[in-house]
């Protein structure tokens, strides 16, 4: 029977990490720290908070093992994680032909690797994405520099009218966060797109067909809902920053998979307790231990 809500989520994590040179020469930019946990844990988060258990990352062929030794087979978070290659950089779109078996016909979340958020908006957002199964759902957030990233424009009801990739004159200042909650066509969808000019298979293109079909829902996530894309070593400085300064003032981490398992009960504090213990004389590792201590 097909679930009520999306269970499935992609981390889009492939990326040649170009313009992180020579940081990325060694490893995935995903990988890379953003203050004292490798990227990829922060996408992890949002997926987790999500509801989402069944997981599949794509990387690129040399960073598999990489992958694969930092985050297992997900056992610890109570998630279940796999992994494909995509071995052509052909574009977000791509996610979906390379997922199609995970992803089995039915609906999934997307989200980019390099994309953090934090917010409890988004929560409340995402809830109810994750229990539109029919509807494909993007998220928009105001920026200042909209040339950067995929742009909604909406008309004076606030219903989306068009979406634009990377525009030299942007319609709004409303970009398309690196977030796509779909449903089970989106495979057959992104098979017929052509690539565009830049070689690649574009998100975009994928959520035009939805939105000329009035499939498309667009949610304009509030100001207070934080949305980093950390491609750019002044992003990723900044990220970095963020999460310091907020777990400074809040005394207790943010953005955690492992706090964020254990709050949806998805492992036990015995298992959390058993998976920290080698690694408990980290500064990470001893603020989830300072967690648990408030269970």
């Amino acid at each position: 029977m097909p679930s009520d809500r999306i269970t499935k989520g992609i981390i889009l994590a492939a990326g040649a990490g170009t313009r992180l040179y020579p940081s990325t020469f060694p490893i995935s930019k995903i990988l890379l720290p953003v203050y004292d946990r490798p990227m990829v844990y922060y996408p992890l988060f949002t997926l987790i908070s999500a509801g989402i258990r069944d997981i599949l990352i794509i990387t690129n062929g040399k960073d598999r093992q990489n992958f694969e030794r930092t985050l297992g087979d997900g056992s610890q978070f109570g998630v279940r994680i796999t992994y494909e290659v995509q071995h052509v950089q052909r574009g977000i779109a791509d996610a979906f032909i390379i997922g199609e078996k995970f992803t089995d016909g039915g609906p999934c979340v997307l989200i980019l690797g390099d994309n953090i958020f934090h917010g409890e908006d988004l929560d409340r957002l995402m809830e109810e994405a994750s229990k539109d199964t029919s509807n494909a759902t993007v998220f928009a957030h105001w920026v200042p520099d909209p040339q950067r990233f995929g742009v909604a424009e909406f008309d004076s009801s606030g219903k989306v009218i068009s979406l634009e990739e990377k525009p030299k004159n942007p319609k709004s200042n409303y970009a398309v966060i690196g977030l796509y909650f779909l449903p089970g066509d989106a495979v057959g969808k992104a098979r017929t797109l052509k690539p565009s000019a830049r070689g690649e298979l574009e998100i975009t293109d994928l959520n035009l067909m939805y939105l000329r079909e009035g499939r498309l829902k667009v949610k304009t996530v509030s100001d207070d809902t934080v949305w980093m894309d950390a491609g750019t070593f002044d992003s990723l400085l900044d990220s970095a920053k963020y999460v310091k300064d907020m777990e400074g003032r809040r005394e207790t981490k943010i953005l955690c998979p492992e706090i964020e398992a254990l709050r949806k009960g998805y492992v036990t504090k015995e298992q959390m307790a058993a998976w920290i213990e080698p690694m408990k004389e980290g500064d990470y590792f001893r603020g989830v231990a300072k967690f648990m201590e408030t269970m």
